[in-house]
Formats: structure tokens, C-alpha cells, sequence
């Protein structure tokens, strides 16, 4: 027993300190903390500006007063259009917080660390970036007021996501897709990322594995929206789930330069749509499917495993047949992170509205899309500090609306034009496959 746990502490400790001896490890660690004394002034020194505050806190006002019809859900912003997940959330912050400002910001500086702590688990696990360029991940601005001068449920929503990324990249598909689900409860914009995430859930296991996993995604968003489906069921999902939405063309960052007859216009979303569709097929066939030779390749190859297994099954026990539901390969790292986010970053592109918070929505993944191009070092950090210039100017105008949609575009075709890499980390790559 004694041995054991010696080897356990040596182990531990061996671990320590090649921890200690990763430069990016160590180099995350000091900018935490530096951000976390940075959040601390801002809070203390900035002064805080009311957008959305009063209105959650009247729409957790009617939920916690027992109104259950998301008709009746109103604050001066206008009717909740939130799933069920925002409003346990911001009840649980307005009876820790008093519905008060102050103590809001602290908690809110806590999950500004916290999801930048997850951040950087994702950028140090997948290596794609060099240590120095994690700083760009701590220098925005606009989201640092997000998070703690605005206190908007972008910031749960994006730091539920990054969980669910995290747990993903340690294999834990399940449990990623619970969380996934519990980020979708919280802001739609997450829904982003659910048409790669399927992919990649298609590539790393059996279908009776991807069923389960979004049999657990859809558990939550039912066991949420409980007592809402019982009671309202076509007032809550009309409302918490309204893809229609028109934002209002004044506010938006993106497409400014779009006449506001047009911009409000169902021919103009349709556009959108379908532009955002032929992306991510493109996007899918020729670069994440790439080496499995194209989306409908992999698909049938995912039609005629599945036949096979159900063959298989019928003829052995089952015993046998069970253990073949499990992960089928295993996704290297860079490959799960690039395909989340280049799809996250197609649907900013095609967003026909993104107001400013909207900007935490990607903010996170840009050092990582720059540098998985093939550009210069010089031109990632123009492009990085084009966009952030973008989304610091307000009003915005025509101008820097059309500059910032030529620089995703650009940063778009970098990604395009950039090497792809084999996915899998159980096999090696095909000769016939790797790049020229």
C-alpha cells in the first residue's frame, strides 16, 4: 500500500514538473492571473452601463413569481426570447447577487477567468498557436466589457461551449453533449456549432453512440423546458426557439452597409442561409472529409459500417456485440478545434446581424482560426487587430461594416487555402493522401 501511493507521488510529481517546464503552460498561468488583476480594476474603476440587466431580472421576476407563459415573460427590452436554461441561471445570480449590480460584476469577473481558463486549457492541449500569441486571447476590449460591464448571457452561453469543447477533446463525448445542450439552453447562437459537431460525433463513434449522445442533449433541453411544455408548450417553443428573428438594422456590426429595406428582408435572410449552407457543405467535402474522399463518401461509409454492425450483432452474442458501440477512432485534437470552430465562424460570416456582445460568440476562437492559415505571422496580427478595431468603434457604420466582413473573408480563404491535415489519431495517413 505504502509503495503504491509512492508511486502514485512520484508520479504526480513528475507530472508537476513537466508542467512546469512547458513554457505555453507557464505562460498561460501568468496571464490568468494577469487578466484576473485586469478584471479586478475594471470592475473597481470602469463605469458600469445598464443594457439588458434590468430586463433579465424582470423576466426572472415573473419566472420566480410563478409565470409560466413565455407570452407573459417581459422586461423593457421586450418578451424573454430565451430558452428555459437562461432563466434558472440568472435566478440562481439574482438570489446570490440580491438582483444588484456590484456583486453581479464580481461573479461575472469570476466566469470571465474561469471561461479563459478553459480557453486556455483548449489552445495549450491542441498546440497550434506559439506561447507568446496566447496573450491575444487576454487583449480585447470590447470583450472584457461584455463580460463584466454588460453581464450579458452571451458570456454563460460561450463559457458553457468551451466546457463542452474541453470535455470533447478528453474523449468525453457524452458528457459533451450535455453541456453543449445546456449552452443551447441558455443562447441559441450555440446551434452555431451543432452541424459540425455532428460530423465530428459521426466520425469518432457508431451511430448507436451519436443516438445516445443527442438523446442526452434533447433529455436536457425536455427535463428544462418542463414545466413551461407541461403548462404553454406552443408559447415557450415559439419564443425560446424563434429562428425568424429581425434584429434591429441599427444595432448590427455586420451587413451595416446593406440598405435597411434589404437588411430586413426575408429574401436577404433566405440569401444568407443558403450561402451559409453551400459554406459548410463546401467546407465539409473538400477540408474536414477531405481524406475519408469527400462528404458523401464518409456518409456512405457511415451507412454501410452500421449495416455491418447490425449484421454482425444478429449473428453474435450479445456480449460481443455491445462493445461495438463504442468510439470507433479517435480525432486528433487540432482536427476536433478547427472543424468547431471554422463552422462557428461560417455562421458569424452569414449572420445578417451581429450586435456588439455577439462578438464574444468568436472572439475566443480568432487567434486560433489565424493561425491554422498559412499567412505570415504579420498578417494574422493585422487581421486580428482589424477585426477587434471593428468591434471598438460604435455607432458602427458602412465603412467599417464592409471592412469587417473583407477581413472574415479573408481569414475565411486563408482557411480554405490552408494544408489539411489527417484527422485520426489511431491510424496513419494514407500516402496517397497527404498534401504536396
Amino acid at each position: 500500500m505504502a509503495a503504491k501511493s509512492a508511486t502514485q507521488r512520484r508520479r504526480s510529481e513528475g507530472v508537476a514538473a513537466k508542467l512546469l517546464r512547458n513554457k505555453k503552460f507557464v505562460f498561460a498561468g501568468a496571464l490568468l492571473f494577469a487578466d484576473a488583476v485586469l478584471v479586478a480594476l475594471i470592475i473597481a474603476y470602469v463605469p458600469y452601463t445598464k443594457i439588458d440587466w434590468d430586463a433579465y431580472m424582470s423576466q426572472v421576476s415573473g419566472f420566480l413569481g410563478g409565470e409560466r407563459d413565455y407570452g407573459n415573460l417581459k422586461g423593457d427590452t421586450g418578451p424573454l426570447v430565451y430558452p428555459a436554461g437562461f432563466l434558472y441561471v440568472y435566478s440562481a445570480i439574482r438570489y446570490v447577487t440580491g438582483g444588484e449590480v456590484y456583486p453581479a460584476q464580481i461573479l461575472f469577473g469570476i466566469l470571465y477567468i474561469l471561461n479563459l481558463g478553459i480557453i486556455l486549457v483548449i489552445y495549450v492541449k491542441t498546440d497550434v498557436l506559439p506561447w507568446w500569441a496566447l496573450s491575444l486571447l487576454c487583449l480585447s476590449k470590447r470583450v472584457h466589457s461584455i463580460f463584466v460591464l454588460r453581464l450579458f448571457n452571451d458570456c454563460i452561453a460561450m463559457m458553457l461551449l468551451h466546457a463542452s469543447l474541453a470535455s470533447i477533446l478528453y474523449q468525453k463525448w457524452h458528457l459533451g453533449l450535455i453541456i453543449f445542450s445546456g449552452a443551447v439552453s441558455i443562447k441559441m447562437n450555440v446551434l452555431l456549432y451543432a452541424p459540425p459537431l455532428l460530423l465530428l460525433m459521426l466520425k469518432a463513434m457508431d451511430i448507436i453512440g451519436v443516438i445516445s449522445a443527442l438523446a442526452c442533449a434533447a433529455l436536457v433541453q425536455i427535463l428544462l423546458g418542463l414545466p413551461f411544455i407541461i403548462s404553454h408548450p406552443f408559447s415557450y417553443i415559439s419564443r425560446a426557439f424563434n429562428l425568424g428573428r429581425v434584429f434591429i438594422h441599427f444595432w448590427s456590426v455586420n451587413f451595416k452597409f446593406v440598405p435597411e429595406p434589404i437588411f430586413v428582408s426575408k429574401s436577404f435572410a433566405v440569401y444568407l442561409l443558403i450561402a451559409h449552407l453551400l459554406l459548410l457543405i463546401a467546407f465539409a467535402h473538400y477540408r474536414w472529409c477531405k481524406h475519408e474522399g469527400g462528404i458523401l463518401n464518409f456518409l456512405h461509409s457511415i451507412i454501410a459500417s452500421t449495416k455491418l454492425r447490425f449484421a454482425l450483432a444478429s449473428s453474435t452474442s450479445s456480449k460481443n456485440s455491445s462493445s461495438s458501440h463504442k468510439a470507433l477512432k479517435i480525432l486528433k485534437a487540432e482536427h476536433i478545434v478547427t472543424t468547431m470552430f471554422v463552422g462557428n465562424f461560417i455562421g458569424i460570416i452569414c449572420a445578417r446581424s451581429l450586435h456588439y456582445q455577439f462578438y464574444s460568440w468568436y472572439f475566443y476562437s480568432l487567434p486560433y482560426l489565424l493561425w491554422r492559415t498559412s499567412f505570415p505571422t504579420l498578417l494574422r496580427l493585422i487581421l486580428f487587430i482589424g477585426v477587434e478595431f471593428c468591434w471598438n468603434v460604435y455607432p458602427s457604420n458602412v465603412y467599417l461594416s464592409a471592412l469587417l466582413l473583407c477581413l472574415h473573408s479573408v481569414i475565411l480563404f486563408g482557411l480554405w487555402t490552408a494544408p489539411s491535415e489527417y484527422p485520426y489519431v489511431s491510424q496513419k495517413e494514407p500516402t496517397t493522401n497527404k498534401e504536396e
